[in-house]
């Protein structure tokens, strides 16, 4: 049987679509897709002359606009501008994601930097978009996941890895908080009988420029590490598939989670994956969910 592919992708015509992280890897390949079936798509980027030459190569209708992740000013300034010109939003493609930047950092606001790039500035950015993305028809929100977040675990006693910081541990964790955050987005959604849906999906191991500056600061050993890894890792068209799927497919319900289907999901086509017990615990959900609120200042619902 034939694997989905983005020639599946439904007309896009009419429907407007953020991506974060748009001018480069995944994000680019996604928006990409989605312009070429119709889409309007907002590059939501934090180098904006990046995000400009990206919208050249796209094509179509694109628009480029600020947005870091790593400061909440920022993601509040970008929604509001956002939502002045767009009445809806139909698709928010949190893709945008920080991959192992060595020694410990934090955002703007103090937060450890992978937590508060890949989760809490997703977490606040759809919070305060969701308004317009209930005003959409079936408008959908897709989260990246990634395959690291089964082995991670959240220690809500020192969520901000201030007592022991390693950076694959960090990247780990804020990948399983994403995964978290997007289930228990959905269910917050359905409790409240919004006509939002939350996705998610995970790219197995994908060829991104993300890659070699994952292990840039172990010197020669990242070297090494970097140029195995591309014997095993997918092309970024591939691993663009099941957030593609994620984000268009329209048989795709709520809490489902995408990612390649060979080789203890680092590569193939796309199927439904399997989330960690701990993403899909409610009670997890709960706390996290309480924890980013408080955080954020944003509150949903």
């Amino acid at each position: 049987m034939a694997g989905w592919t983005a020639d599946r992708i439904p007309d896009q015509r009419g429907r407007t679509a953020v991506v974060t992280g748009a001018n480069s890897g995944l994000g680019l390949v996604t928006a990409t897709e989605l312009a070429r079936h119709g889409a309007h798509v907002v590059l939501a980027v934090r180098d904006t002359a990046a995000g400009a030459e990206a919208a050249r190569r796209i094509g179509g209708e694109v628009e480029v606009r600020e947005l870091d992740l790593a400061s909440l000013g920022s993601v509040r300034a970008f929604a509001a501008k956002l939502a002045t010109g767009h009445r809806k939003i139909d698709l928010l493609v949190n893709n945008a994601g920080l991959v192992l930047p060595g020694p410990r950092r934090t955002t703007a606001d103090g937060f450890e930097l992978h937590l508060g790039t890949n989760m809490l500035g997703h977490f606040a950015l759809t919070g305060l978009l969701l308004d317009r993305l209930a005003a959409a028809k079936e408008p959908r929100v897709v989260g990246l996941s990634s395959i690291t977040h089964k082995n991670a675990h959240l220690d809500f006693d020192d969520l901000m890895s201030e007592r022991d910081y390693g950076a694959a541990p960090a990247y780990g964790r804020s990948k399983l908080a994403t995964t978290v955050f997007g289930i228990e987005l959905d269910r917050h959604l359905r409790a409240a009988g919004s006509p939002v849906t939350s996705t998610l999906a995970h790219p197995g191991l994908t060829r991104t420029n993300l890659t070699p500056r994952a292990w840039e600061h172990r010197g020669r050993l990242g070297r090494v590490i970097t140029r195995a890894g591309l014997l095993v890792t997918q092309p970024v068209e591939q691993g663009a598939l099941p957030q593609l799927r994620a984000a268009t497919d329209p048989g795709v319900r709520g809490g489902q989670f995408f990612g390649p289907s060979g080789f203890f999901e680092t590569r193939g086509r796309v199927t439904e994956a399997r989330i960690s017990r701990e993403a899909a615990d409610p009670a997890v959900g709960e706390r996290l969910w309480a924890a980013a609120e408080e955080l954020t200042g944003v509150s949903y619902l």
